[in-house]
Parts: C-alpha cells; sequence; structure tokens
C-alpha cells in the first residue's frame, strides 16, 4: 500500500498561525479532504504548556516575558512546559494513525527514530529517554523535544530539534519538567561544520519520510502564508 504525504515548508510562523492551521487540517484530514502532511518551520521565541499546566516550572515572572522577548502560549498538547524558538527544526506531522498502522506509543517512537537518526548523520550518538523522559537525548542532555496531540487517530504537534537555538531560554524554565538534565543542540555536540538550516531541515524531513514509510511525497513552499 502506497502512503502520500505532503510537506509543507513554513519558514517562520507565528505560534498562533501554526496552532490554528495545525486544528484546521487535523479537521480536514478527519473528514478525508486532505492526505497525511507535514509542516516544518520555525517560530519566534516561545514557551508552550502543555496539558499538564504545571506553570510553576516557568521560572520567570509572566510579566517579566515581554521583555526578553518571549511569548507564552497554552496548549492541548501532551507533555509540560518547554521552548520554541529560531534555529530549531520543527515538525508537526497532520496524520493519520489508523492509515499508517500505528498506536499512539509507537507512533512516539518515531519521532524519537526521526530525530536519532538525523543526530547520527552529524556523528552524535543520541537516544530516546528513559520512562518518562520523552524525546531524544545525549548522554544527559536533551536535543530534542516531543509533544503530539492525537484526536480521534489524528496527530498534530510533534517534534522540536535544536539545531543551534539560544540555550538560554532555557534557563527560564524547567525544561519538560525535568530538573536534573540539561539542554543541548547539534552545533553543540557535533565536530562537523553545519550547513545552512534549511538543509538540516529538508534531512529532518528526508528522516521523517523514511521511518514512516512514504512512497509519495509532495512538497509546497508555504513559506509566503
Amino acid at each position: 500500500m502506497r502512503r502520500n504525504l505532503e510537506v509543507w515548508k513554513m519558514g517562520t510562523i507565528n505560534y498562533l498561525e501554526a496552532l490554528k492551521l495545525q486544528e484546521k487540517l487535523a479537521s480536514n484530514r478527519k473528514a478525508l479532504k486532505i492526505t497525511d502532511t507535514l509542516l516544518s518551520l520555525q517560530h519566534p521565541p516561545t514557551y508552550t504548556v502543555g496539558k499538564r499546566e504545571t506553570i510553576h516550572n516557568l521560572l520567570i515572572p509572566d510579566t517579566e516575558l515581554k521583555s526578553i522577548g518571549v511569548e507564552l502560549h497554552y496548549t492541548q498538547r501532551g507533555g509540560d512546559i518547554t521552548f520554541h524558538g529560531p534555529h530549531q527544526a520543527i515538525l508537526y506531522p497532520i496524520v493519520s494513525l489508523r492509515d499508517i498502522g500505528l498506536g499512539a506509543r509507537m507512533y512516539v517512537e518515531k519521532l524519537e527514530l526521526t530525530m536519532i537518526e538525523l543526530a547520527s548523520m552529524y556523528g552524535v550518538k543520541a537516544q530516546a529517554g528513559q520512562k518518562c523522559e520523552t524525546g531524544v537525548w545525549v548522554e544527559d542532555r536533551k536535543i530534542g523535544a516531543i509533544g503530539v496531540r492525537i484526536s480521534s487517530g489524528i496527530t498534530s504537534h510533534g517534534l522540536a530539534f535544536n539545531m543551534d537555538p539560544d540555550l538560554n531560554y532555557f534557563k527560564h524554565i524547567v525544561p519538560c519538567g525535568i530538573v536534573d538534565k540539561g539542554v543541548t543542540s547539534l552545533k553543540n555536540e557535533t565536530y562537523v561544520e553545519l550547513p545552512a538550516e534549511d538543509v538540516i531541515q529538508e534531512q529532518l524531513i528526508a528522516c521523517f519520510v523514511r521511518i514512516f514509510g512514504y512512497n509519495d511525497v509532495v512538497l509546497k513552499d508555504k513559506s509566503v502564508l
């Protein structure tokens, strides 16, 4: 059975705009109006809080967020507080788990494998976290975060891989609620000179396509939206 995927390369887009787009696409996917769709993008500096609503893991008063140029948004994805920002490769898959024959746990594991494979291309040995430590790690340093929402078998939200973000933003939160581990980036962990970020994002898309077994992929440049 052939699997079709449409990839939207969005460039940098505001978090709320991306959230509304995901909701629309998820509704259309549920109604069988569209095929599986993958959004590839970056966000301006943004903290997002998942369904656990553990706002105490925000270590800076929310009244001071504007002074450091960060927005704060609450979401219906799984997971705790995290950071999204420039120089981070983000993928939001809007896919039917029923059509690709995956349960929620296996879906998350394949998202982890997507980032692990990308890291390995640059000589970085990454691995999935321990129990209750969703995401991808280099030893005790997190290089990729995962937070997903699944509604009626349709996914939204997804993964964020740290290419070379300003890690100082993570100092103002307890990333994913894990207090005793750090955060890192591909830039910090590899001895290889990194190519342009759009190249890395394309490589991440290629890893996703390969691991999830899509045969027919259509690329669309949506950066003008």
